[in-house]
């Protein structure tokens, strides 16, 4: 029996394709260490997004590549995770305890972006990462209901607030501090005020996302708040609806005109499942999502369906991924928030914490 070697390990792990990453590990650099004693292998890898709940598996699949190494003994792989800043909009002032900004968008209302956005923010939290969601649309906020939460936030200081936690995450939105029957009379200019207010004056508490549910459009404000709030990457959300795959790839387009990079594309409604038998039939349509991610060659990270369950639970506050946590819809969640964490992992660090600040003076 000969002895195993470093060599031997790494390349049957560079035969594994992690599934959110889309490379090997080794590739990914995502190996950091391996120790070989009498043909007893210990790897300790580390991911750069949160899989708390994907672990298992990879341990698995992971060891299913290294058997088919002749004579190796025990296998350990020990994992943990490191949740990085990542490179966003240059000029733009990072926000204080806050890592990453993802922005939730489409570009029209009415396919589902508020009830994805609050989901996918759960998934990730649900898998280790510490999450917040900050509700973007000044007219129609949604996530206090959402999220069942109906209080005020409190603020310290008497100029910053402190945010409000609902299912484990924290949360702003101009909801919460205004009557859900006001409406809000404002024109551009106030409401993208208003924005960098509950983003700036919010108190984060360490978080490694902030998910922002955009407002829906492609308009002045979504395209102020696009400039002004140091986003890490995009999505865009759409259903197959031809009509709404027009907007969506609009809102798209803004975000490439402003350097925001496009993490991929969520198909919401894809098909609508039948609450009585089960049955599933297409009813905006099929295909609409992969073709504009070949158009725009950019990631289709996932479609979700149209079902009952997905709208009452938001309606109720307790969105699928916390309603009903061993359910197909939010293990579709948890997909879909992989990828698009994973896919954050791979972009550029941002450096700009490391670099001390430059003051001329004069003596």
């Amino acid at each position: 029996m000969s002895a195993i070697s470093k060599s031997h390990i790494e390349t049957e792990l560079k035969t594994y394709i992690d599934p959110y990453l889309e490379k090997d590990l080794v590739s990914a650099n995502a190996v950091k260490k391996i120790e070989i004693k009498h043909n007893n292998v210990a790897i300790e890898l580390q991911l750069g997004f949160p899989a708390k709940n994907y672990h298992a598996d990879l341990r698995k699949n992971i060891s299913a590549c290294l058997k088919k190494i002749d004579g190796i003994g025990s296998i350990n792989i020990n994992i943990t995770t490191n949740i990085i800043s990542h490179a966003a909009l240059q000029g733009v002032k990072p926000i204080k305890n806050v890592k990453n900004i993802i922005a939730i968008a489409s570009g029209k209302g009415g396919v589902g972006k508020s009830t994805t956005a609050v989901n996918l923010a759960l998934a990730l939290a649900k898998d280790g990462a510490n999450v917040g969601i900050l509700d973007a649309d000044i007219y129609g906020p949604s996530q206090p209901r959402m999220l069942g939460i109906d209080n005020k936030p409190e603020s310290k200081d008497g100029k910053t607030m402190e945010p409000l936690i609902g299912h484990g995450i924290q949360a702003m939105s101009i909801g919460f501090l205004v009557d859900q029957e006001t409406p809000m009379i404002w024109r551009g200019p106030m409401v993208t005020q208003a924005l960098e207010q509950l983003l700036n004056d919010t108190q984060w508490k360490n978080l490694d996302y902030l998910i922002v549910d955009m407002p829906p459009g492609t308009g002045d404000i979504q395209l102020s708040l696009s400039q002004k709030v140091p986003v890490s990457g995009a999505v865009i959300v759409t259903t197959p609806q031809d009509i709404a795959l027009l907007d969506a790839r609009k809102g798209l387009k803004m975000f490439e005109k402003v350097n925001v990079p496009i993490l991929g594309i969520v198909e919401n409604m894809s098909l609508h499942i039948c609450a009585n038998c089960g049955h599933e039939e297409p009813i905006f349509g099929q295909g609409g999502g992969q073709k504009m991610s070949t158009d725009y060659a950019v990631d289709l990270l996932g479609s979700l369906p149209l079902d009952l369950q997905i709208r009452q639970q938001v309606d109720g506050g307790n969105p699928s991924v916390v309603a009903d946590p061993e359910s197909r819809i939010t293990a579709l969640y948890l997909e879909i928030g992989r990828r698009i964490s994973a896919k954050l992992s791979l972009q550029a660090k941002d450096y700009s914490n490391k670099f001390p600040n430059i003051v001329i003076q004069n003596n």
